[in-house]
């Protein structure tokens, strides 16, 4: 195997593991509880709390994860790895909804990354292993892939499926104070960022980093176009489940058109990986 093929492999397989990540912990990024047991929690409750996520991982990646056969030293790096990329995905997530900002304290801010971090890391493990595609995706077509090749069709059927996943996935979070909390203190410079890294993260779901179900349920594109196209409806898909829950649930009452506009963009986040990566999982 190439040099380029290598780093083409470990990059998907990252890209995984991110999206395991957030899929798995989310919810949990998104709850005002765990920000406050970040922000009352003793520096050694802490680090007993980290110590205990990095021996799970060396566990579950010495008998369950992607190189389970490898030695306990491998298991150990590999551990750390995951955990130090759960770390910088806690500090992106928990930075661009303003649960830490500059003008915090040293102990808030380490307090709460490392509650969330734990939770994220297992999820990063848990992705990295299990949401993979099959080595075989690409062999003889049954009836059933030859169907959903129909263009109509598949539009359609990626519609419902996305809608599905969109709402099972958001639907944990919709309900809460938290959504309107973080949309409310957000500016627009962090709205935007949450919106682009929504649409560029279900982009890579479905056409990039080879999550599980995508050969199957995801028509091959033939141009970047295709990719676009697919993308955007993805990413709409994500924003009407987003604008109907938070309409269920009376989140509009009272806002001005920026506050229903920011609640939207902060939910369509777990909403997109509802359409994206939970919507290939409902159906794999």
């Amino acid at each position: 195997m190439s040099s380029s093929n290598s780093i083409a492999l470990s990059l998907k397989e990252y890209g995984r593991g991110i999206i395991g990540g957030l899929l798995f912990s989310l919810p949990m990024l998104y709850t005002m509880e765990l920000w406050w047991a970040g922000f009352l929690s003793s520096p050694s409750r802490l680090l007993i709390y980290l110590l205990v996520g990095i021996f799970l991982l060396m566990v579950y990646n010495h008998y369950v994860g992607l190189r389970n056969d490898g030695s306990l030293f491998e298991g150990f790096m590999e551990s750390l790895e995951e955990m130090g990329l759960g770390i910088l995905l806690t500090v992106l997530i928990l930075y661009i909804t303003g649960r830490i900002s500059p003008g915090m304290s040293l102990s808030e801010i380490s307090g709460k990354i490392i509650v969330e971090a734990v939770t994220v890391a297992i999820g990063i493990s848990v992705g990295k292993s299990q949401l993979g595609g099959s080595k075989d995706d690409n062999d003889d077509e049954n009836p059933k892939d030859k169907k959903h090749k129909n263009s109509h069709y598949h539009l359609i059927r990626s519609i419902n499926l996305a809608l599905c996943g969109s709402i099972l996935v958001a639907s944990n979070v919709a309900p809460t104070e938290e959504i309107i909390q973080i949309a409310l203190e957000s500016g627009i410079f962090k709205v935007l960022i949450v919106s682009l890294l929504s649409f560029a993260m279900g982009g890579a779901i479905l056409y990039h980093i080879n999550f599980k179900g995508a050969k199957e349920w995801v028509m091959e594109p033939d141009s970047n176009w295709d990719v676009l196209a697919g993308t955007i409806i993805m990413y709409s898909v994500a924003l009407v489940s987003s604008t109907f829950m938070l309409w269920f649930f009376g989140r509009f009452e009272g806002l001005p058109l920026s506050g229903i506009i920011a609640q939207i963009v902060v939910l369509g986040f777990p909403a997109t990986l509802g359409a994206s990566a939970g919507r290939l999982l409902i159906q794999s």
